[in-house]
């Protein structure tokens, strides 16, 4: 093993336990005892908790043995691995830290924006290193394989909010539904701004002497295609190439890796998008 390969993993290490320490104390001190189902495998696991004590952790890990099954080939087998990895340290965080420690009987406004807060950051961490807590996240990107003109955004609110609105009829209040919602609020505005960012997407425009090798890196890291334009320096006068792609927040930091891997020379521009239509993004809907 190469100095640079460790180094990731031990980094991969870090960020899969800072974000697992923040990820499960969001569940366990916050929103365990505040009577409402986060989003997500979490908070089925919530659920089952509040009518059996069954542990959190091992509920999300068995949980999540049917999602990887039905996932498994639309998935890269380096995510998968990576990704149980995470879910195994939430799991132990969750079954074994937490419940040594004080948690959170106060107000369950309070408790759903600290358990956002938490859960979003330590998610954000753990999705920087390429890799998820499992659960919606495998049925999220497993579905916009299977439709890829569906949002990741829009398919992860239906499946969230089926479980969030479940919390309510299981603790019996709408508050509960209220309650949940806010966490997924607060969550995903943090995972946004970690993942660079708040809006629909991002485009790239990338100057480099290697562009077909750029385009190329980006195209395998992050499954998205890319456009080459012909350039010239105004003051150099010297031949340059610009590649373009379009992709969504979360991938960004894959197609910045992958760029400065083949050209560290690079000059990387990065800007927002509101839509994009075509493939592999929406459909046009106007005639």
């Amino acid at each position: 093993m190469n100095k640079a390969n460790f180094r990731n993993i031990i980094t991969d290490l870090i960020f899969d336990v800072a974000g697992s320490l923040m990820y499960a104390a969001g569940i366990y001190s916050f929103a365990k005892n505040a009577d409402f189902a986060p989003a997500g495998v979490s908070g089925i696991a919530l659920i089952i908790n509040h009518y059996t004590d069954w542990p959190i952790g091992m509920m999300t890990i068995l949980l999540n043995i049917p999602i990887i099954l039905f996932s498994l080939k639309y998935l890269s087998k380096m995510f998968f691995i990576k990704s149980i990895k995470s879910m195994v340290i939430v799991a132990v965080f969750l079954d074994m830290v937490f419940p040594m420690l004080p948690a959170y009987n106060g107000d369950p406004l309070l408790a759903a924006i600290f358990s956002g807060a938490l859960t979003g950051a330590g998610l954000g961490m753990i999705y920087l290193r390429d890799s998820s807590t499992g659960g919606s996240d495998f049925l999220v990107f497993t579905i916009k394989k299977i439709w890829p003109h569906r949002s990741l955004g829009e398919i992860a609110v239906v499946i969230d909010g089926i479980v969030i609105l479940a919390g309510a009829f299981v603790f019996g209040r709408i508050d509960s539904a209220l309650y949940g919602f806010i966490m997924m609020v607060v969550g995903t505005t943090i995972i946004d701004k970690m993942m660079i960012g708040s809006n629909v997407g991002k485009i790239a425009f990338i100057i480099t002497n290697l562009p077909y090798e750029v385009a190329e890196a980006i195209s395998i890291s992050t499954e998205r295609g890319s456009t080459v334009f012909d350039g010239k320096g105004a003051y150099s006068r010297s031949k340059r190439n610009m590649v373009m792609c379009a992709c969504g927040k979360s991938q960004i930091v894959k197609l910045r890796r992958a760029t400065y891997k083949v050209d560290p020379e690079a000059f990387v521009m990065i800007t927002d998008y509101s839509e994009t239509f075509g493939e592999g993004f929406k459909e046009n809907v106007w005639d």
